[in-house]
């Protein structure tokens, strides 16, 4: 439900909020913005919703989790109002429409921007000022809480708009235009029919605003503990999919390397049997190690000795990586643990604001095991692979991050050839050479985060993060590279949904 007006007033009754400093602004979701605010020794945090359905504004007893990346309106917010005032906060009417005004101080106006919106001629456009003026700043921000067409505008005192949460530029509510929100409510005000509203009968002992914040946060809006807690259980389960899935194939794996000891001896049965004809695909001989007859797989197109030769490798690389495929299987079931267990912690905690924290992380509420190693955080996406991390850049940004900041010489880089995209890494290893499994999910991953994307597949180079050269004078993060060598991939639906599962971008 939305609030009516009688409930948007009933709140407004309950809150102290004129001169209060703002703090801390914060946009937990793409619909609501939160006010840190602090007066006479109390902090406060004053949230507005325009969510569909679920629009309202209340006092949070916690903190709303931050974005995990900077948003547009919460940046012009902060640049805007932080560490202001409010001066008056009200009602218009019986609009459930918000005016809220703000002296910003005067740090804050000085770093604002010198451009600002000014009306010229018939409306209003982005021109250039300077502006010399020593006092504070005023604001207006209006939050219109109707659903389906709900916004929260920031508006400078001349009546232009600077932004708005949802940019609307039918109604106006676009940078640089003239606000008409006050002026539409008077020129419909005698169009609307009479409507009876009652405050509506919530359970508890508590004020109206607890009651408010106790109903969203048990059964409405998207940061309702129902709704996160879906949200968790399908992000969780792909992710348990996605192990379940690794740690079969690793089993697997462990089981034919555990064998190693018998490829050697097909190999010898096959070298002391070279004159033995085929049968199909296979050599029948007499195992002279176990006894009896024994029908050998092999390839018909290669001589004996080059499947004798084949079994040998098999042996060697067997011997070889089963200690690492241990070591590997074992770190997949301990984060499969670890998975149900972080799930379990989101299912049993009752406060909405901490399962979305913990969400936006990719963590759980718990604190650190003692001594356990913090997984370490880098621009983008990563995910490990066989024991090997692999990073990829979305964007120029994320992309000139990495290089300057999270890779070396002796990782290797990949980019899909004559496409867009991303920037994907290997992360290096002593004395190992990069497998050519782990190799293909990187060039997967790097024709999946590229233009080329939709062709299926496409060629890509690859080489030492030691033999690219920044672009002088060139765009973001652009490099040349040499001593590049060519691979050509094709998309593996399945395989790419399993490594997106295991990054845990999982969207479509």
């Amino acid at each position: 439900m939305s609030l009516n007006w009688k409930e948007i007033d009933l709140v407004l009754s309950e809150l102290d909020l004129v001169g209060a400093k703002i703090e801390r602004v914060v946009q937990p979701s793409f619909d609501s913005i939160s006010l840190g605010l602090y007066k006479e020794g109390t902090a406060s945090e004053l949230f507005i919703s325009i969510a569909q359905g679920a629009c309202r504004v209340h006092l949070l007893s916690s903190p709303p989790p931050k974005p995990t990346r900077p948003l547009r309106f919460m940046e012009c917010l902060r640049s805007r109002i932080k560490g202001g005032r409010i001066e008056a906060i009200s009602q218009i009417g019986q609009e459930r429409v918000l005016r809220i005004d703000i002296e910003a101080p005067v740090q804050a106006a000085a770093s604002s921007k010198d451009t600002v919106y000014k009306p010229v001629g018939q409306g209003a456009r982005k021109v250039a000022v300077r502006k010399h003026e020593d006092g504070p700043e005023h604001y207006r921000l209006y939050a219109r809480l109707w659903s389906g067409a709900g916004n929260i505008v920031l508006v400078d005192p001349e009546g232009i708009v600077i932004d708005a949460l949802a940019r609307r530029p039918k109604k106006g509510e676009v940078s640089g235009e003239h606000c008409s929100i006050e002026e539409g409510l008077a020129n419909s005000a005698g169009d609307r029919r009479e409507r009876v509203f009652e405050v509506r009968e919530l359970p508890g002992e508590e004020g109206f605003n607890r009651k408010i914040e106790r109903y969203y946060s048990e059964s409405a809006g998207e940061l309702s503990r129902d709704r996160l807690l879906e949200s968790a259980r399908e992000s969780y389960g792909k992710k348990e999919r996605a192990l379940d899935a690794r740690i079969a194939a690793l089993a697997a794996k462990v089981g034919e390397f555990r064998d190693a000891e018998r490829m050697r001896e097909l190999g010898d049965i096959i070298m002391a049997n070279q004159s033995a004809g085929y049968e199909g695909k296979y050599i029948a001989c007499a195992d002279f190690f176990l006894g009896g007859e024994v029908r050998i797989p092999v390839d018909p197109s290669l001589s004996p000795v080059e499947n004798a030769r084949s079994y040998y490798e098999r042996y060697k690389k067997a011997r070889s990586g089963l200690a690492e495929v241990e070591a590997e299987l074992e770190l997949a079931r301990s984060s499969l643990d670890r998975l149900k267990a972080e799930l379990a912690d989101l299912e049993v905690e009752e406060d909405p604001f901490l399962i979305a924290r913990a969400l936006a992380k990719g963590g759980t509420t718990r604190p650190d095991a003692e001594g356990a190693p913090r997984k370490r955080s880098y621009p983008g996406l990563s995910l490990e692979v066989s024991g090997w991390t692999i990073l990829v850049g979305r964007s120029a940004k994320e992309n000139d991050e990495l290089l300057r900041r999270h890779v070396r010489g002796s990782d290797l880089w990949l980019h899909a050839r004559d496409w867009p995209g991303s920037y994907v890494f290997v992360k290096g290893r002593k004395e190992k050479s990069v497998p050519l499994e782990v190799l293909v999910d990187a060039g997967q991953l790097a024709i999946y985060y590229s233009k080329g994307r939709t062709r299926g597949g496409g060629d890509l180079y690859y080489t030492f993060v030691k033999n690219l050269r920044r672009a002088k004078d060139g765009p973001l993060g652009l490099v040349l590279p040499t001593h590049e060598k060519n691979l050509s991939v094709q998309l593996d639906e399945a395989r790419v949904r399993e490594l997106r599962a295991l990054i845990g971008d999982d969207r479509e």
